[in-house]
């Protein structure tokens, strides 16, 4: 099913903490296929990020392998597993 990115933000932000996976393209070109979650607390030291990565269309979440806080692009997700749907985005 195609949806627009959008509605793929929209649908990572009522994850409610589950699991989702989600392919788009990192800052320097590279393809990157991270599975991940919102609602992790690992890591928070309670400071805060030295940005807003909203202004720059990125959203944290908690990359399940490698078990670090990583950001996704929202700007160049390209597809979005969740819910036990697959998800082309456009």
């Amino acid at each position: 099913m195609r949806i627009s990115k959008v509605v793929a933000t929209e649908l990572i932000n009522k994850s409610k903490g589950k699991i989702f996976t989600a392919t788009f393209l990192k800052k320097n070109g590279e393809l990157r296929k991270m599975n991940c979650r919102l609602g992790v607390s690992k890591g928070v030291n309670g400071k805060g990020m030295s940005y807003n990565p909203t202004l720059k269309a990125l959203k944290p979440v908690f990359d399940m392998r490698i078990k670090e806080w990583r950001t996704i692009n929202l700007e160049s997700i390209m597809e979005l597993s969740i819910n036990k749907e697959k998800y082309i985005v456009s």
